[in-house]
């Protein structure tokens, strides 16, 4: 980025590109969990790859720009959670470590299949169902807590999330 002689400044601020909301609101979050399921599941049933990238980009997008350009969190956020009433807001960095978490099996999955290991990468998305069923269905982010437990092991810095500390005592 480079300054104009009255202070402003010209060029991509790339904070913002790459910006993931804080707070977030957890029945988008929620909602958004349980199209990846009915996505992936239909993926399983049907054996196409087409889902797997479907889904492993659907990921990548959500983790490297929030909800601004994922068709199914963009569905979540300005169509379906806003029906539900008042947002229930919860930290947004773990989520977004959450995202993150499936970004990684999403995309385990799709080369896995690519590479011509099938069974291996039904496994790694039916890992994924399991963990996006629990976010949708219960309100329970396994990404979320293992995030809290890096945090609280000194692994993630306190400040990322400060809201963070000691999730599990706030939540009972």
């Amino acid at each position: 980025m480079s300054k104009l002689t009255d202070g402003q400044t010209t060029g991509i601020n790339w904070s913002a590109v790459f910006a993931f909301p804080n707070p977030v609101n957890e029945y988008a979050a929620r909602i958004t969990a349980g199209l990846v399921v009915l996505l992936a599941g239909a993926t399983l049933l049907s054996g196409s790859v087409w889902g797997l990238l479907l889904i492993a980009a659907g990921f990548w997008l959500r983790v490297l720009f929030g909800p601004r350009i994922s068709p199914l969190a963009l569905l979540s956020v300005k169509v379906l959670a806003p029906r539900l009433g008042s947002a229930r807001l919860v930290p947004g960095p773990p989520k977004r470590f959450a995202q993150g978490m499936g970004t990684v099996v999403s995309t385990t999955a799709l080369i896995l299949f690519l590479a011509g290991a099938a069974p291996a990468a039904w496994i790694a998305l039916a890992v994924l169902i399991a963990a996006a069923s629990l976010e949708a269905f219960a309100g329970f982010c396994l990404g979320c807590v293992i995030f809290g437990v890096l945090q609280r092991r000194g692994l993630i810095p306190e400040d990322i999330c400060e809201a963070c500390n000691n999730v599990a005592l706030k939540r009972s």
